[in-house]
């Protein structure tokens, strides 16, 4: 089956540009491996504007934003889908320059499963990637929460799995999906604020509701959910069952696996799959499909079929 990820988004950097009635995006310039293109900032609204994720705490970035704001126009509430650094340090900033209160599930590392809470605990798993871990929301949303500015309102929907803390935001039919799904490449998924389970019910439960188009953290727009989501799902559950068809053969580390599994990946991105791989195994060893060897569960670990 063909992929259904877009790798041509060639966005203007910094130019506020059209989705949707009364929805414009702006392309921060943080443009890299883990972030594609640069993280999408969108303003919502005509007047009073929502300002969701406004990305890294860059001075051209931040002059952009404004920069977008017609005769008239000011932003009234700033949402963060989760406290990454390419999303949510210049809400802070912007925040408080404005006048304007921030929205969010919360720091950094609530929402995190038992599991994944007494492995951060012990210590051993590594993660914390790019965590923002001095943004802290005035304001502190729950799934299922409205935020209503002018002529609109955006619903919070906690989508844990890539942070245990990540909320997307639907407008109508229209889903703001952070970096939960993205439509230029799969999600990492990082132990201890990744977590593999999470983000599969989170895959349901953005399918269950039938959103029209999906409008992601970084990359361009996704014009069919359905298909998108239905790879992502089928691309968790191959990787699943390679890493069970490796440790069939015998013990296995992370990186042990990620060098059998991930060939046609470069090198240089084999740290980002390892931490994937290590969610899964996890999550396989919750379920008591592996066990590790003779050690804790760790980064370094070795693992084995349970």
């Amino acid at each position: 089956m063909a992929s259904p990820f877009t790798t041509d988004h060639t966005p203007a950097i910094g130019a506020a540009q059209p989705l949707a009635p009364g929805v414009r995006v702006i392309t921060a310039p943080n443009s890299g491996p883990m972030t594609f293109t640069g993280t999408c900032s969108y303003l919502v609204g005509t007047t009073a504007c929502a300002l969701i994720d406004p990305g890294p705490d860059l001075p051209a970035h931040r002059d952009a934003i404004l920069a977008a704001l017609g005769p008239g126009q000011t932003i009234s509430h700033i949402l963060v889908t989760h406290a990454h650094l390419d999303h949510s340090p210049l809400a802070t900033r912007l925040g408080a320059e404005l006048g304007v209160k921030t929205y969010a599930f919360g720091v950094a590392t609530d929402g995190r499963s038992a599991v994944m809470a007494r492995l951060a605990q012990q210590g051993g798993v590594g993660g914390g990637e790019g965590l923002d871990e001095a943004f802290t929301p005035d304001v502190t949303l729950a799934d299922g929460d409205v935020v209503e500015g002018e002529g609109w309102a955006l619903r919070a929907l906690h989508t844990p799995g890539h942070l245990a803390s990540h909320l997307s935001f639907a407008l109508g039919d229209l889903l703001f999906s952070g970096d939960h799904i993205m439509g230029w490449a799969s999600t990492l998924v990082s132990p201890p604020d990744g977590d593999v389970g999470q983000f599969m019910a989170s895959l349901d439960k953005v399918e269950a509701q039938g959103f029209a188009r999906l409008l992601p953290g970084h990359g361009p727009v996704v014009e069919k959910p359905g298909p998108l989501i239905a790879h992502l799902r089928d691309h968790r559950r191959a990787r699943e069952a390679q890493i069970l068809a490796h440790l069939a053969k015998g013990p296995a580390t992370p990186q042990g696996l990620t060098a059998l599994i991930y060939t046609d990946v470069p090198k240089a991105l084999h740290g980002a799959a390892a931490r994937n791989v290590l969610a899964h195994l996890i999550d396989l060893v919750a379920r008591g499909e592996v066990r590790v060897a003779g050690d804790a569960i760790g980064a370094t670990s070795l693992y084995q079929l349970g």
